[in-house]
């Protein structure tokens, strides 16, 4: 087995930012045979969720090793996942900054939480109070392109956490254009890929960076995933 998996697992997603499109995925899994997947909450509210858990318990999964959470999942559903589906790490947005900070304390599994770099400053102290550092590899290359201060003073801080878990997405070779903070900045981080080729910036990192669980954060159907994850395996044994 090659030093790139031998230790790590790359997880196949059920994201939820397209509509309908993690009712899609869940009818996957079984035709596809798969027995662990990563899940994304990011845009399905507390009662969707229980239709998506509903529809998750019908399946033949096994595990979710990893969830990114949502600022309104309280310990029940986290007890949950735990016991139904072993997951080993939480992910959240920082508290300091986000627009939705936490409803419900979780400090109960601060062992197993980790904060993920995004478009604000990490804060070294604030990583140290959970678990660690969910690396997000395709913010902080984003950051590389669009802003080389914020990329820096990342990394940084990067190099000194303790990484848990991580995101992949898709890096886009031409920007689109959003609004951060009523300012229009180019853009190259997008959960959606249309060629392999781009997750070839992955191989700007160092495989000391590559956590033991990796999450594909893409809307792409879980069999374009299976396609994606067979590349950045081989593209990583180069």
């Amino acid at each position: 087995m090659n030093k790139f998996i031998n230790s790590r697992k790359i997880l196949l997603s059920i994201t939820t930012l397209t509509p309908s499109g993690w009712q899609k995925k869940i009818k996957e899994i079984d035709k596809l045979s798969i027995k662990e997947v990563a899940l994304f909450l990011t845009n399905v509210n507390p009662a969707q969720r229980k239709k998506l858990y509903s529809l998750l318990v019908k399946t033949k999964l096994q595990r979710i090793p990893f969830v990114h959470l949502r600022s309104d999942s309280d310990v029940k559903e986290v007890e949950f996942l735990i016991k139904r589906y072993k997951t080993k790490a939480l992910n959240i947005h920082s508290p300091r900054h986000s627009k939705y900070p936490p409803l419900f304390d979780l400090s109960k599994y601060k062992n197993k939480i980790y904060i993920e770099n995004s478009a604000i400053l990490l804060d070294l102290s604030e990583l140290k109070k959970v678990a660690g550092l969910c690396f997000d590899f395709a913010h902080l290359e984003n950051d590389r392109l669009v802003d080389q201060g914020a990329y820096c003073h990342n990394f940084e801080v990067i190099k000194k956490s303790k990484i848990g878990c991580a995101h992949i997405s898709a890096i886009s070779s031409k920007p689109k254009y959003s609004r951060y903070r009523h300012v229009r900045q180019a853009q190259y981080d997008w959960h959606f890929f249309k060629e392999l080729s781009e997750f070839d910036y992955l191989k700007r990192y160092s495989l000391k960076y590559f956590p033991k669980f990796i999450a594909l954060e893409v809307e792409n159907s879980l069999e374009d995933q299976l396609k994606a994850r067979e590349y950045i395996i081989k593209l990583m044994q180069t």
